[in-house]
């Protein structure tokens, strides 16, 4: 696997995870809930942002490697 299909799989685990998250919402909606949001969704989103740009430069940076190896 590649580093972009890796990134794309993490994106759209996230995105069917955010989903969820919001069906689980509509009838879980307390102050557990908000912290849960804040504690765990906020950050894994925040992580991923940093980690998908991490790996899209990893990305330039083994296309770089591989034609300089050509």
């Amino acid at each position: 696997m590649g580093v972009y299909e890796g990134g794309g799989q993490l994106s759209k685990a996230l995105r069917q995870l955010l989903i969820q998250w919001e069906e689980t919402r509509m009838t879980w909606d307390d102050a557990q809930a908000r912290e849960f949001e804040e504690k765990y969704l906020i950050p894994l989103q925040n992580d991923l942002r940093n980690a998908s740009s991490a790996m899209s430069h990893m990305a330039a940076l083994l296309e770089k490697i591989r034609r300089d190896c050509e």
